[in-house]
């Protein structure tokens, strides 16, 4: 999920194929320019867009059940998928978080997270190369289309976060799983104070795996549609366009201090022994966690805790589960209302302080649901969390 729900005053554009002059155009197979995902098929390889540029490409429920009934079968028939965002603005900025939260906990808002996290599943196991142009906005739901794929290309315009506990949620879409895998403790700061990566630095944070600039971005999507869609050649084609520009990491000074006082294991420790160094570093991240909802502070620590030890689809299980709850008690709508709605900025946590959020208000969001309710993939029929 994400934040972020701007409207930009951009023209829906027309079909990307047309727009990047595609090769071979009499053997695709065109959406219309006005559906909200386009699907194109070159040389037997398949390119998804999706396709909200004036609403930053955020995706719905719709939008999920269109990409998961295409790319489901692509995987046997096609050699290689290539998705992107319409427009120049964003990737995916995320989902929809404002109308799920005026649903409540209804049978929709819970299926878009049960069918987005069965997406990002898909994803994470896919058999074919699966390459994912996070060119602009890459936030929430966005980063759940193309972190667990194994190719995840960048541009000087990609700006990612994953900013949850600002709106009283946690990091989904397998935030779980991909951050305690980042460098150190990079992932759960990341996590925690939603700090926002830019260009080259999402590369060398690992969560993309290349860096081209944007004025190549249509080249390299043609030589990819062009190609046999083998991981040979996809390999050899990303590799030609890649970038470096040899500058440091963003964090890489911080990141010493990041590995030592994100190391503890509760929340108010980490708090503690920031306000004591009383450095640059530990007051503008002191600043940055105060703005979070301490409950989401302390789910998100445990969530990333565990999801360290389980496999994908564990952890989206368990996302699941607390993605059910935070729609019937948690810091959720007043977050989204404060952020989205009122906009305010004003939100008013319940409880207010870290010290008040207690062990067993943490251990409620961690719930097993009913069987019949608990998230299942396509090749079982029973949890086993």
């Amino acid at each position: 999920m994400s934040i972020l729900k701007v409207v930009v005053s951009r023209q829906i554009l027309g079909s990307s194929l047309a727009r990047t002059n595609m090769p071979t155009l009499s053997s695709c197979k065109f959406s219309t320019a006005t559906d909200t995902v386009l699907f194109d098929e070159v040389n037997n390889n398949g390119l998804i867009t999706i396709n909200r540029p004036k609403a930053l490409n955020a995706i719905n429920l719709d939008m999920v059940r269109k990409i998961y009934a295409k790319l489901k079968p692509w995987e046997d028939t096609k050699n290689l998928v290539v998705i992107k965002g319409a427009g120049e603005k964003a990737f995916c900025a995320g989902g929809d978080v404002r109308a799920i939260v005026e649903a409540g906990p209804t049978p929709e808002s819970k299926a878009f997270f049960r069918e987005e996290y069965k997406l990002n599943a898909l994803i994470g196991y896919y058999k074919k190369p699966y390459v994912a142009i996070i060119d602009g906005i890459t936030m929430g739901g966005g980063v759940g289309l193309s972190v667990h794929g194994k190719y995840r290309v960048a541009t000087e315009r990609t700006l990612f976060a994953m900013p949850e506990t600002a709106i009283g949620l946690f990091p989904d879409v397998g935030g779980g799983y991909f951050l305690p895998r980042m460098t150190g403790k990079l992932g759960l700061y990341l996590g925690l104070t939603g700090f926002r990566l830019k260009g080259q630095d999402v590369k060398k944070a690992g969560v993309a795996t290349h860096f081209v600039s944007s004025s190549k971005v249509e080249e390299l999507e043609k030589a990819l549609l062009e190609s046999s869609g083998s991981a040979s050649d996809v390999d050899a084609i990303l590799k030609k366009f890649d970038e470096d520009d040899g500058k440091p990491f963003v964090l890489e000074k911080e990141m010493s201090d990041i590995n030592r006082l994100f190391q503890h294991s509760r929340v108010s420790e980490i708090m503690h022994y920031l306000k004591e160094e009383e450095t640059e570093f530990s007051k503008n991240t002191l600043k940055l966690l105060a703005k979070m909802s301490p409950t989401s502070l302390k789910v998100t620590k445990r969530q990333l805790d565990y999801g360290a030890e389980m496999d994908l689809k564990e952890c989206l299980k368990m996302e699941y589960r607390l993605a059910v709850h935070h729609t019937e008690k948690s810091d959720f709508k007043e977050g989204v209302r404060a952020l989205l709605i009122d906009k305010d900025q004003n939100p008013k946590w319940n409880p207010r302080t870290i010290e008040e959020v207690t062990m067993s208000h943490v251990d409620d969001f961690f719930e097993k649901l009913p069987e019949s309710e608990e998230l299942k993939f396509d090749d079982e029929t029973t949890s086993k969390l």
